[in-house]
């Protein structure tokens, strides 16, 4: 592998080559417009695209594409060449500013949530001059927004630049009162963690399930799985070290700061962690190693598994969203201070945190709810279903002692009494981390640890972003009211920490009685992606994305649909995949193997009369009673798909296809999964998870 830091960004048009390539007035002008959010003047997007095509035709890019995040999850793209038509019948080589800024691929069929009509072909795609243009494949990717010809938003981008205004918008209200009159911009930050299953090719085309799903809906559990939790973080084999130094190898190319690399909890698991970025960068950069994962894996004759439980009885993968504020100056905003005024301000961003994530756990709930992830969450591997947060012994104790206006325990006894302004230097990270937590906070950002591995970041932090904005608004509106600002800041932080509380929980969020505290705290369990998903349309949480600018009520009740929509045809399509592999590989193995050993106890019943045939007809009778069983699960199964109502409204689908669908594949998959344990290896039609998961 070549030096990181001489291959580096590459094959990104970023800050260093722009200043190279652009005239000085030019770049400035550019800046302005990334950094004070102003509009882009026509004449700048001539000069940089020129710029841009010159640098990508010089690393052998002969294509250009809008690269966008429609509603699918995943990222598109329409490649158009750089030439164009002379007279004389050759061709000359151009992108003109027009081409940079706008570009217009079919918006027919992509997700609307009933936005647009079919047949309304026409969507426009924007540059977003924040995120920097790459070559992929020799392509020049251009990052942008995807909306419909009526200016709704049609993709995840859009959503997030927005929500990143909101939040600039109230944080520097806030950050005026305490004396930051050279913060100009406020910004998250997110660092997502990545985890990934990598398989062989080999076992993965003989498994029609994860081809179609992207996991088993079958599998006997193997002999040995993780319990003995050997392969966390532990010696890298050869084959994945070697798929590893490319992926690194090509990302940091790419731009994307990737910087860890490990073996996880359950076999032939890993984990890529970039350091942090700017939250629209950070998205773009994740949704691009996803891609990049998957294409490099396929080169080694592997395949990168993405979906959050692509093997039952092991970990699954998720994705943790580790955010924090940041400004312009450098500061990070969830970083305890080393002065009381510093850490008044610090305690007010906590204070806007807790209050968010208390009154709108049912957004962050649906943010994180679709079909794959309500496999993990709950489940002992990943944060229960419940939202609440972590602040760890040290910081709990500072809120303890201001609710109940008592002594702070530091390295001074202090009262907290008499106001947050006076609050003394504590240390800044002195708590273990809390996996089972959904909302930790970790020393100087919260990690968000309920994301799925496959899903955007983007809907996410769009809510993470809304709901805090929300918070600082209305503490800014408090506080510009009062006479007395250090009297106001104390009482509201007092009330809100007051009210708040219950949504902090320190313990352990696998133990059965939190559920049952949760439920006396009057915190939310939303079990399912179907039991959360109505929260999304809710009037408080409709008005507070429309106040901020995020979504318009049109936007809010299109996803809505388009995540209902999604949740039943992700499931339609595994059902209907698992009857295939029912009938067509499972029934006729467990048969031919029924017969095998039914002629074996003719043969010897014939060779030797007098011999006993206990054993073939235990095997048999199980043989039998399974199949039956398998025979009858399949049949209901069937009729369960047969009999759903695509008349009904999404949501009726949606609990019709949880409620019973689900429940028929879950019988279907016992009796399958019972018969792999007794039928012939050799005659068992697929890999087993014995195969699939140990020989990487």
């Amino acid at each position: 592998m070549s030096n990181p830091c001489e291959r580096f960004g590459e094959k990104v048009f970023n800050d260093a080559v722009m200043q190279k390539r652009l005239p000085k007035e030019t770049y400035k002008a550019l800046k302005r417009t990334t950094e004070e959010g102003r509009s882009l003047d026509p004449a700048i997007a001539s000069v940089v695209a020129n710029a841009m095509k010159d640098w990508a035709l010089e690393l052998g890019a002969t294509h250009f594409t809008h690269w966008f995040q429609p509603m699918t999850g995943i990222t598109a793209e329409k490649h158009d060449a750089f030439i164009s038509p002379k007279a004389d019948g050759s061709v000359l080589l151009e992108f003109s500013g027009k081409e940079l800024v706008r570009g217009e691929p079919d918006a027919s069929s992509f997700p609307s949530g009933g936005l647009r009509a079919t047949f309304e072909a026409r969507g426009y795609t924007a540059w977003d001059p924040t995120s920097f243009a790459f070559i992929k494949e020799g392509t020049l990717c251009i990052p942008t927004a995807f909306c419909s010809y009526g200016g709704e938003a049609l993709d995840k981008k859009t959503p997030l630049l927005r929500s990143m205004q909101a939040l600039n918008t109230q944080a520097l209200r806030v950050l005026k009162f305490f004396g930051n009159e050279d913060v100009t911009r406020v910004f998250p930050t997110v660092g997502p963690e990545q985890e990934y299953f990598l398989i062989d090719n080999e076992d993965y085309k003989k498994r029609p399930d994860l081809i179609n799903t992207g996991r088993t809906l079958f599998g006997a559990k193997p002999p040995k799985g993780q319990e003995l939790e050997d392969h966390y973080f532990g010696a890298i084999r050869p084959r994945v070290q070697a798929f590893m130094n490319d992926l690194n190898e090509e990302l940091w190319q790419l731009g994307v700061y990737c910087k860890t690399e490990h073996n996880e909890v359950a076999p032939a698991q890993h984990e890529m962690a970039p350091v942090y970025s700017t939250v629209n960068v950070a998205a773009d950069h994740n949704q691009l190693s996803m891609e990049t994962m998957k294409r490099i894996a396929q080169k080694h004759g592997l395949v990168c598994l993405l979906h959050e439980k692509p093997f039952d009885g092991v970990n699954g993968s998720g994705k943790h969203n580790n955010y924090a504020l940041s400004t312009n100056t450098g500061v990070n905003l969830f970083e305890p201070g080393d002065t009381p005024n510093e850490n008044a301000q610090f305690l007010l961003f906590l204070a806007a945190v807790i209050e968010a994530v208390d009154t709108y756990q049912d957004l962050l709930r649906v943010a994180i709810a679709y079909a794959g992830n309500d496999h993990r969450l709950g489940a002992n591997e990943a944060p229960p279903a419940i939202i609440s947060i972590f602040l760890g012994d040290e910081l709990n104790a500072v809120v303890e002692s201001i609710v109940n206006a008592s002594a702070y325990q530091s390295r001074e006894r202090v009262q907290m009494r008499l106001g947050v302004h006076i609050l003394p230097k504590f240390p800044k990270d002195t708590t273990d981390r809390n996996r089972t937590s959904p909302f930790a906070f970790t020393g100087n950002k919260f990690e968000f640890r309920s994301l799925g591995s496959s899903q955007s970041i983007s809907g996410p932090n769009v809510v993470l972003n809304t709901i805090i904005a929300e918070s600082l608004g209305n503490f800014a509106d408090e506080l510009e009211a009062a006479s007395d600002f250090n009297a106001a800041l104390n009482a509201l932080v007092y009330r809100v920490l007051s009210e708040h509380k219950r949504i902090i929980f320190n313990g352990n969020g696998y133990d059965p009685a939190w559920v049952e505290e949760a439920e006396k705290r009057g915190l939310l369990n939303m079990k399912s992606t179907v039991d959360a998903l109505p929260s999304y349309i809710a009037e408080k949480n409709v008005e507070l994305f429309v106040k901020h600018g995020v979504f318009s009520r049109s936007e809010v009740h299109s996803r809505y649909e388009i995540k209902l929509e999604n949740y039943v045809k992700v499931i339609n399509i595994e059902a209907l995949c698992m009857l295939d592999m029912a009938r067509r590989m499972i029934l006729p193995a467990a048969l031919t193997y029924s017969q095998e050993i039914a002629r074996e106890a003719e043969l010897k019943k014939a060779v030797a009369p007098g011999i006993p045939l206990d054993t073939e007809i235990t095997l048999l009778t199980r043989l039998s009673a399974e199949t039956g069983a398998l025979a009858v699960a399949i049949d209901t199964l069937d009729k369960a798909i047969a009999s759903q109502d695509s008349g009904l409204e999404m949501i009726a689908q949606a609990k019709y296809t949880r409620d019973t669908i689900l429940a028929a594949m879950t019988e279907v998959r016992k009796h399958a999964d019972a018969l792999e344990v007794v039928v012939a290896k050799k005659d068992w039609p697929m890999p087993t998870y014995q195969d699939i998961l140990m020989y990487v």
